[in-house]
Parts: C-alpha cells; sequence; structure tokens
C-alpha cells in the first residue's frame, strides 16, 4: 500500500510534552463496533469493558539509554536501540558520520564503548568497556530516552525518570515506553479489578526504532525493525484460556499487540514465544490473537498508524483521529489514548 494513504496534518500544538496529573485523567476517545465513537476518560475504562475481559500489559522498564559522548573534539549522541549480548548494544548514531570502526566513545563517568560494527540501517554495534554490568554504566552516564518530538523541545528532567515509567515495570531492557500503560494507576486497576477484569503481563523490550520513519513510498518496501519479547507458558495458557470462556484479550499497547499477534497459530491460541519479533501490521492483515487496543495517538505515516488502520480501517481511523485533532486531544507518548474494540 501507499504510505502517503496514511499521512495526515497534525498541529504542533497537540502534541503533549508533560502528563496529564492524575495519569488517569487523560483522555479517552472510544471506537467499538462498526461505527460507535465516544469521548471519555480513561478512568471511565471499566465502564468500557466486560466482567471476564482482560487487559494485557507489557512489564518491561525503560532504561536511561540516551547518551551524549565524543570521538576525539567531535560530540556524539547515542540512543541505545537493542541489547546484543552482555556487553554489546545497537545503537543509532547522531553525528554517527564521523564514526569510524574500532573508534573509542567516551561518555561522562568514565564510561566508554568501542565501534564493533556498523549496521544497513546506519546504526552501530557498540561494546562497553569493563567488567561492571551496563546497567550500572547506564545509571551514571545515561538520560531517559524522550522520543524525539519531545526532546527536540525541552530536555529530559528529572520528572522524566518518573512519568517515563509505567506502573507495571519490571525487566529492564526498553529504550522508549509501552505509552498506553502509563495512563493506569493503582486504584483504576483496584476499580477494573472490582468488575471482575482481569490482567496479564508479557514483555517486549522497545526499541528507538519505534520512532523511525516509514522512508519507502510503499508498504512492501518498509524494513521493519526487530524486538525482544517473551511470553510465559503460564500466560499463554491463562490468556487462551479467557477467551475460551467468552472473554476479550484487550493488548494495552501496540508493543502487546504485535508480541501477542507474533506467538499466536493459525488456530488463534498463543503459545509460548521467546526471542525477536518483527512483526509488521498493515491493512488486510488477519488478527488471531487479540479483541481489542488501548493506545495512545500515533504519528503521521508511521507503521503504529497503519496497525490501528489495519484494525479498525483506515478511512475510519483517519475519521478519528481527524475528530481527535478537532476536540483537541492531546497526542503521542504523553498524551491522551484511544480504546479501539472492533
Amino acid at each position: 500500500m501507499r504510505v502517503d494513504l496514511f499521512d495526515f496534518v497534525l498541529p504542533s500544538e497537540r502534541i503533549a510534552l508533560r502528563p496529564v496529573v492524575p495519569r488517569d485523567a487523560a483522555r479517552m476517545l472510544v471506537l467499538a463496533g462498526a461505527t460507535g465513537l465516544a469521548d471519555r476518560y480513561v478512568h471511565d475504562l471499566p465502564a468500557c469493558l466486560r466482567p471476564g475481559d482482560c487487559l494485557v500489559f507489557n512489564d518491561t522498564r525503560v532504561i536511561p539509554a540516551q547518551l551524549a559522548g565524543w570521538r576525539g573534539n567531535a560530540k556524539l549522541g547515542v540512543t541505545l536501540h537493542k541489547r546484543l549480548g552482555a556487553r554489546h548494544w545497537q545503537a543509532f548514531v547522531k553525528n554517527g558520520k564521523r564514526l569510524r570502526l574500532g573508534d573509542t566513545i567516551r561518555f561522562p563517568a568514565e564510561v566508554a564503548a568501542t565501534a564493533e560494527a556498523r549496521h544497513a540501517d546506519g546504526s552501530w554495534t557498540l561494546a562497553f568497556a569493563g567488567d561492571e554490568p551496563v546497567e550500572l554504566l547506564l545509571a551514571r552516564a545515561g538520560t531517559m530516552p524522550l522520543p524525539p518530538y519531545i526532546a527536540g523541545k525541552r530536555p529530559a528532567d528529572e520528572a522524566d525518570t518518573r512519568d517515563y515509567q509505567t506502573m507495571f515495570a519490571a525487566k529492564d531492557g526498553a529504550v522508549a515506553a509501552p505509552t498506553a500503560a502509563l495512563h493506569f494507576t493503582p486504584a483504576l486497576m483496584a476499580r477494573l479489578a472490582a468488575m471482575g477484569i482481569m490482567q496479564e503481563t508479557l514483555t517486549l523490550h522497545v526499541g528507538a526504532g519505534t520512532f523511525l520513519p516509514v522512508k519507502a513510498e510503499d508498504t512492501a518496501d518498509h524494513a521493519m525493525h526487530a524486538e525482544w519479547g517473551e511470553i510465559t507458558t503460564a500466560t499463554a495458557e491463562r490468556l487462551n484460556a479467557v477467551r475460551g470462556r467468552g472473554g476479550r484479550v484487550v493488548a494495552v499497547g501496540t508493543t502487546v499487540l504485535r508480541l501477542l499477534e507474533s506467538a499466536v497459530g493459525p488456530d488463534g491460541a498463543i503459545r509460548p514465544f521467546a526471542g525477536d519479533t518483527a512483526i509488521f501490521i498493515t491493512p488486510g492483515y488477519r488478527f488471531r490473537a487479540i479483541d481489542g487496543l488501548m493506545t495512545n495517538f500515533h504519528l503521521p505515516r508511521s507503521t503504529l498508524f497503519m496497525l490501528v488502520s489495519a484494525l479498525m480501517g483506515r478511512e475510519r481511523m483517519q475519521a478519528a483521529y481527524a475528530h481527535a485533532i478537532a476536540a483537541e486531544y492531546r497526542f503521542y507518548s504523553y498524551g491522551d489514548a484511544s480504546l479501539l474494540l472492533p
């Protein structure tokens, strides 16, 4: 499909630079069935679901993966993307044309890494020096990796260490937050449980590739980034049991949806999964693992806007986004939410 079919104009003032407080006070656009559209709030979610439904969350934890370093006198901006080993990370490097194989990049707090390989997409494999766990090095030298549409307007600060982490964060490895889950609070989870709405977690370490623009003119020519994820046997069995009882599996975030759809079989059963997924979902895709999606509002021409268009229909999502813009919804990572129930 032509990528320009997924374009739309978003006024810059609709991009949220901070989250609302409390988190569940964010607005939520609900699309249900073939034509339904309603303006709600995240704290209305219990009334939008049914007893026996199950919300699935991503328990990845965002690490301070943004680094400022130097190769000689050249300043480099490094965003870690994906763990390749105990001391090796794949990274995008701003001003990377100044970097050569074997070069050492020096970061603050006596942290250093060697450029070991360059990938076809322009990213690099970096090997961190020393014996300390890389997580400790990043805690000293790194900052929270805010999305470029926020980082271009303000620097990361202490508030982001709290705001850009979900209440489910448990397993280090993400370089971008699974932002749909940022809206949840313990109080909201208690109300959902009281309504008989269940919860499950899986792990998908979100990579910086999620922010890369689609440069191809046709979706068939776009190479999707890979991310590592895991669904345990017990989680897969419980999710299959939910659907067996007539409940709905609702993914909280596109990361959860992509991993579930990577793990499902032709029979609709979710299998245990551990490894990389590079699934690219566009209109025409047949969903097997999920019955709904809660997600934030996505960038024009992005793979994630293509995903929600595949779930609900491209024309319907274009109309829904036009409504959200006119109604002054807040967009992107710190913005408002949508609940999509096809």
